[in-house]
């Protein structure tokens, strides 16, 4: 049952625009949202938690992204709900209430830019802006069955945004419409309109299909004749992507080693290693910006969220340096696995959006398996896009798209291309 008209997705209201420009703009008509982990001049950034809410004064700027949606012609409604402190994927939020996922209500919507996700998903308004730091565009996207993209790693600015972890935070964008997610990218990014180029290669990561629940023949075939229907068969090659990555990444032995413990079986061991360093470094960053505030404030945290910050709070930089050297050597190996034109598919998550009343789950061995998939495009600073494909047992679900890092325009133009087919496939 829908909870309010707004489906709770709003945290204030209000119509922002430019002056009325006389002639066409790109996002002229549209109107978008946006999580509230953005400066808006005059409003406080909320961060997901009153106690932030109250020690922080009112923004005397907005951010540059939104800043640019504005000058484009877009309209904002106003801020969205979010996860505290954007850490949490479930879109879960003890104080201002959990938004209802109008594609499934007894789920949860996904976070943490849940609110960003829900407005779009429930048609009040035309796109949204949210944050993707470990999964926090993709997940939601996939939960309420829309468009979401991950850009490039510093492909659009973060200044005005409450940093979660700099080695990973990115600006992402939610829309129903390819056309419009394509729009707002060239807004975004800065980009002039380019001729769609056709993919070399759309790689099948066999291994991380085998960590979803979802049946191949609603995922991977589905894909798969797409892409034959449009690019030829000659397009689609496989790959087992976990050796991969054991072969090109040698510096995740330090912790493939270290999380033996915690193994999930069918787990590939590098890519558990993979999400391992990723939430390791993470929370690092997060306990640089943060600690000062949480040990100082002793904030009234959800439960879930309260355990991660607090561990994150106790984090040491064991290991640190070679999170880093992870992350350049995945980002070598799938730049040479994917080449100028070159796509890999993977699930966006591993199976259905959690139930609303499910208990808040904290261990690591619950979140090995779906940031063992969130952490390639989150490690190698790759852009990714997560397109709905329909439902499966009456929840939404979704595949993933992962191009080189730069390579933002391509792929907005390839899901473009894409995805009526995929839905006509379905």
């Amino acid at each position: 049952m829908v909870k309010r008209l707004d489906y709770g997705a709003f945290m204030e209201k209000f119509s922002l625009q430019l002056s009325p420009s006389q002639h066409q703009l790109p996002l002229s008509g549209l109107t978008f949202a946006v999580k509230d982990i953005f400066d808006i001049e005059g409003y406080v950034t909320g961060f997901g938690n009153p106690d932030w809410a109250r020690t922080h004064s009112a923004s005397t700027s907005t951010a540059p992204a939104v800043m640019d949606l504005l000058t484009a012609g877009a309209t904002c409604l106003g801020k969205t709900v979010m996860d505290e402190m954007a850490y949490c994927m479930y879109g879960v939020n003890k104080h201002y209430g959990t938004p209802t996922n109008p594609c499934a209500p007894d789920r949860v919507p996904g976070g943490s830019s849940s609110g960003s996700a829900v407005a779009v998903a429930a048609k009040l308004v035309d796109f949204s802006l949210g944050t993707d730091t470990g999964a926090s565009v993709r997940v939601p996207a996939s939960y309420c069955g829309i468009l979401g993209f991950r850009p490039s790693l510093g492909a659009v600015s973060t200044v005005g945004v409450l940093p979660m972890s700099q080695s990973y935070d990115t600006v992402g964008w939610f829309a129903r419409d390819p056309k419009i997610l394509n729009r707002i990218g060239r807004v975004l990014l800065h980009l002039p309109d380019v001729d769609p180029i056709k993919p070399s290669q759309i790689i099948i990561a066999e291994d991380c299909f085998r960590l979803s629940t979802i049946p191949s023949d609603r995922t991977v075939q589905v894909l798969v004749k797409s892409i034959e229907k449009l690019f030829g068969a000659q397009c689609v090659k496989h790959a087992i992507l976990g050796d991969l990555v054991k072969d090109k990444v040698p510096s995740l032995q330090h912790f493939m080693d270290k999380g033996n413990e915690d193994q999930v079986d069918d787990i590939p061991p590098s890519l558990a290693a993979l999400s391992s360093a990723m939430r390791l470094l993470q929370r690092y960053e997060f306990k640089n910006y943060h600690a000062k505030w949480v040990t100082k404030v002793n904030p009234d945290f959800g439960p879930g969220i309260s355990e991660r910050i607090w561990d994150a709070i106790k984090a040491t930089g064991e290991n640190i340096d070679f999170c880093h050297s992870v992350r350049t050597e995945l980002r070598a190996a799938l730049t040479a696995l994917l080449g100028d034109h070159g796509v890999l598919a993977l699930p966006t998550t591993p199976g259905e959006p959690p139930k609303v009343q499910a208990n808040p789950v904290t261990s690591d061995i619950f979140f090995s398996r779906p940031f063992s998939l969130l952490s390639v495009a989150g490690s190698s600073g790759f852009c990714q896009v997560s397109i709905p494909l329909g439902r499966y047992d009456n929840v939404p679900l979704a595949i993933s798209l992962v191009a080189k890092h730069g390579s933002d325009a391509f792929l907005l133009n390839l899901v473009e291309t894409l995805y009526d087919t995929l839905q006509e496939t379905i």
